[in-house]
């Protein structure tokens, strides 16, 4: 960023070495590549080699490409967030627009658009703005250090209502646990921040300064060049050892890479000096939305570090009404889109989308139905009743029955069996009590065993070994069928990964994963459907989510088996109200078509 600012090769400055301008950046060289990017299609390590041969940027070269391009392939965020697509260059009007694996839509747009702030964050943001407004004070105009005194007041707002203070160590800061949700403007009174014009500083402050950029350039200057920034001032005799300090932590951590300094944030605080301001900047452009499409959730967590400000959306469908609008046409497509009454209503009528102006358009799937067994059962080997209800799931009973079913069907079918749990936590309960009463053992005799990983590094190396041995199975004549795996529904083997072929001969789901009613934040947006949407059929809409994210996890999971035209498989739904015809409508046509439901027990898998 830098060079770029350099309009001239080696001129002298009066004092440092002669300024040096990118030699990637030349406008020749970078439409050259543009327009053999234009010519083919090339992934990221070929734009890679390509701009080294050519001796042009590969990312200047294809943000230049976006304008005339006649298809670009992009991620969900850089469409449906307005100023990532602004930077990026997209421009929308009068274009196609291609949404695929749609049935995150919703979910996307609610992430993308909330934001959250730690108290370590915040203070130590109120700390580098401040030192920054120091620094260069007398270069500053009034203006613009009026805007950052009232970032600064912003800023010791929302640490107020977190229960602290700037100007202090956020570690040693104790806060009253708890989890307040509220509105944004009863947000903005309780921070006393009411006064204050967001969409001023927004725009007239932050975009036109630049000074996320800014702060971030200064904090990377100061702190790579030794000079101390200090997180909080106590007092003089505090500043003066903090940088031998912060040096003496810098040696431990080289020498320890494993160690973490003590009251961090694994992941999210490990960079001390990093700036979050560009976080901040989101969570004001949070606060700017409407009081009714979203919520405030102050969570306090024992220590003004770990306690969090988060801005929650509850309407997702105010910001892909500017999408929809814009845009000639939008597809959206997906194989799990059911039930699509409830997503026409929350993100297309709820933005504005006439019903005219929608057409529906569903197939079934490629494979013959013989390819297919989907089974509802709704009682065991033995006749126990099966509904994994939170009452009765963690009976003895219950988790034996299920030992039996599993006992069967690893008995009969060849291959990779994926058996899926409602939860981390039930998958740990059932597999330590089949361990002690000797299920493992008899699954172990006929499949070999493995699990879902803690780590997402080594799903690769899982899967990989689940391959192996299933491929050896199949070719030699061991007792051994093939193997079982364990997984999570929402987990990390849920959704994009393939399970085709002998690797997943059947899928077993144990249960229905239903979401946690008791979180505040799915309260709080089952209470603004109730509010806003139409009721149906006699079920509320925030009953309705409730089953839509349920049933949306069932069939990513069990869509994770048939992956081509020649393939097959099995489906086992472990729970009697898997047979409710409300539940079965929300399971993909070509499985509903075709799902049997058993009542009584089922022996033998043919």
């Amino acid at each position: 960023m830098e060079m770029q600012k350099n309009k001239h090769e080696g001129v002298k400055r009066k004092r440092g070495p002669a300024k040096s301008v990118c030699p990637y950046n030349k406008a020749s060289a970078l439409q050259q590549m543009r327009d053999v990017v234009l010519g083919a299609v090339h992934d990221i390590e070929q734009l890679l080699k390509l701009g080294r041969e050519t001796h042009s940027c590969p990312y200047y070269s294809t943000r230049l490409a976006i304008p005339p391009a006649q298809l670009v392939v992009l991620p969900y965020q850089m469409v449906l967030h307005e100023a990532t697509r602004r930077a990026a260059g997209v421009q929308l009007k009068g274009q196609v627009l291609i949404i695929d694996e749609a049935h995150n839509l919703s979910d996307t747009l609610s992430c993308i658009h909330s934001a959250e702030l730690s108290g370590a964050q915040l203070c130590r943001a109120h700390s580098q703005l401040s030192q920054y407004a120091d620094r260069y004070k007398s270069r500053l105009k009034a203006k613009n250090l009026m805007y950052i005194k009232q970032i600064l007041f912003v800023i010791e707002g929302l640490v107020r209502v977190l229960g602290g203070k700037v100007g202090q160590s956020p570690q040693s800061q104790t806060t009253q646990p708890g989890t307040e949700m509220l509105t944004i403007n009863n947000f903005l009174f309780k921070a006393q921040i009411d006064n204050i014009n967001l969409f001023k500083v927004l725009q007239r402050y932050f975009e036109k300064s630049m000074i996320s950029r800014k702060l971030g350039g200064f904090v990377e200057k100061y702190a790579g060049s030794g000079v101390t920034l200090h997180t909080h001032c106590n007092n003089k005799e505090n500043r003066r050892t903090e940088g031998l300090n912060r040096y003496l932590q810098t040696l431990q951590s080289n020498q320890n890479p494993g160690t973490a300094c003590p009251g961090e944030h694994q992941g999210t605080e490990k960079v001390l000096s990093a700036s979050p301001m560009m976080q901040v900047k989101g969570f004001f452009m949070a606060l700017t939305n409407s009081n009714t499409d979203g919520r405030v959730v102050v969570h306090k967590q024992g220590s003004l570090s770990e306690s969090s400000v988060k801005f929650l959306l509850l309407n997702p469908a105010v910001h892909f009404a500017q999408v929809l609008k814009e845009c000639r046409a939008v597809i959206i497509a997906g194989g799990t889109m059911q039930p699509v009454s409830d997503f026409k209503q929350e993100l297309l009528f709820s933005a504005g989308v006439g019903e005219e102006r929608i057409t529906e358009f569903s197939c079934g799937h490629v494979i013959p139905p013989e390819n297919i067994l989907p089974l509802v059962l709704c009682s065991g080997p033995s006749g126990q009743e099966l509904e994994f209800t939170f009452q009765n799931r963690d009976t003895p009973r219950m988790m034996d029955e299920t030992g039996r079913i599993l006992s069967n069907i690893c008995n009969v079918v060849p291959g990779g069996v994926v058996c899926f749990f409602p939860s981390y936590d039930y998958s740990k309960r059932i597999l330590s009590h089949w361990e002690a009463s000797g299920t493992l053992t008899r699954l172990a005799n006929k499949k070999k065993i493995f699990q879902e990983p803690k780590k997402a590094n080594q799903v690769e190396q899982v899967l990989n070994e689940f391959s192996r041995c299933i491929q050896r199975c199949s070719a030699d004549c061991s007792g051994l069928t093939g193997a079982l795996l364990f997984s999570v529904v929402g987990g990390k083997m849920s959704e994009g990964i393939n399970f085709s072929d002998d690797l997943g001969r059947c899928v077993v789901m144990v249960g229905m994963p239903y979401p946690n009613i008791k979180s505040p934040e799915l309260q709080e947006k089952m209470s603004y459907l109730d509010k806003h949407l139409p009721h149906s059929q006699g079920r509320s809409p925030g009953q309705a989510l409730i089953e839509n994210l349920c049933m949306k996890a069932v069939n990513q999971s069990i869509g994770r088996a048939i992956r081509h035209r020649g393939d097959y498989s099995s489906v086992v739904l472990c729970d009697r109200r898997y047979s409710r015809p409300a539940t079965l409508s929300k399971l993909p046509t070509w499985i509903k078509d075709r799902t049997t439901t058993h009542t009584t027990k089922l022996n033998h898998f043919k």
